[in-house]
């Protein structure tokens, strides 16, 4: 043995040499420094790709609750429109009032409406839908559909996966 006390196995590990520093007091400090370095330039390869999934994430929970808000607000239009027989004049500018309401966070000039009414197409693809005299249509137990599209900008730092990404939701129920 080797100066060491018998049984704690210091004779039996191997003598492992240490870096030296510039300062040539031997120690493990210019492995610490060389250590921070190394996590610098990790830090500086892994951050973009970091920063980039954030943003993704960020722009695709903007579309996913822009999307969530139209489906509600188309929701909330066509039950308006389903119990609105014999109330309005014009059925369309009921329909757009119950989505707005229902959705003020969406762009109402960029919201898009096809309403259908029996068979009859009374409005599509307007952003301001008006159809004055169609209440005839409103016919009990005929069924009111109501599309609403939104577009949807999923443009992630500079690059757009989907350049003419649009949000749909559609909804049919019974008029009353």
């Amino acid at each position: 043995m080797t100066g060491s006390r018998a049984g704690d196995g210091a004779a039996m590990r191997p003598q492992i040499p240490r870096a030296e520093t510039k300062s040539g007091s031997g120690g493990r400090h210019g492995l610490a420094v060389w250590g921070r370095g190394q996590s610098a330039v990790e830090f500086a390869i892994v951050a973009p790709i970091l920063l980039t999934l954030l943003v993704a994430i960020s722009v695709f929970g903007i579309a996913f609750n822009n999307y969530l808000a139209l489906t509600f607000a188309t929701n909330t239009a066509a039950q308006t429109l389903s119990i609105s027989r014999g109330q309005t004049t014009d059925p369309c500018q009921t329909t757009s009032k119950a989505a707005y309401s229902a959705a003020p966070q969406l762009t109402q000039s960029s919201l898009k409406f096809s309403i259908v009414l029996g068979s009859n197409s009374v409005a599509s693809s307007s952003a301001n839908p008006t159809c004055s005299g169609s209440q005839q249509y409103l016919v009990q137990a005929q069924t009111a559909k109501v599309t609403v599209t939104y577009p949807c900008n999923l443009n992630i730092m500079g690059y757009d996966p989907v350049p003419n990404c649009a949000l749909t939701a559609q909804t049919s129920m019974l008029i009353q």
